[in-house]
């Protein structure tokens, strides 16, 4: 039985793909493993908080919508991941 994930997890794994270079919505989604509302929710949220930025590629001929990572964003992201390497949060939940 799998376990569901936090809201924090989620936009955290929203930061790291975004980080890693995924930058359009549908891409961002799979990577998330979100269905589309929720994806568009959140990357709204994290565009709200500052720590994504919402651009417009005007390429083609429909102007879509790209995310690059802000540097806050990079800071959470850093933060977070650095406490996680602390604490074994694998261990704990399991050995309850």
């Amino acid at each position: 039985m799998t376990t569901r994930r936090s809201r924090l997890e989620i936009m955290l794994t929203i930061l790291r793909a975004v980080k890693e270079g995924v930058e359009k919505p549908t891409r961002i989604m799979y990577a998330a493993t979100l269905s589309y509302i929720p994806t568009q929710r959140l990357l709204q949220e994290l565009v709200r908080q500052g720590l994504l930025n919402e651009n417009f590629d005007s390429g083609s001929n429909k102007s879509k919508k790209l995310y690059e990572i802000t540097v806050k964003g990079c800071n959470v992201l850093n933060y977070f991941e650095g406490a996680n390497d602390l604490i074994d949060i694998e261990n704990i939940s399991h050995s309850s």
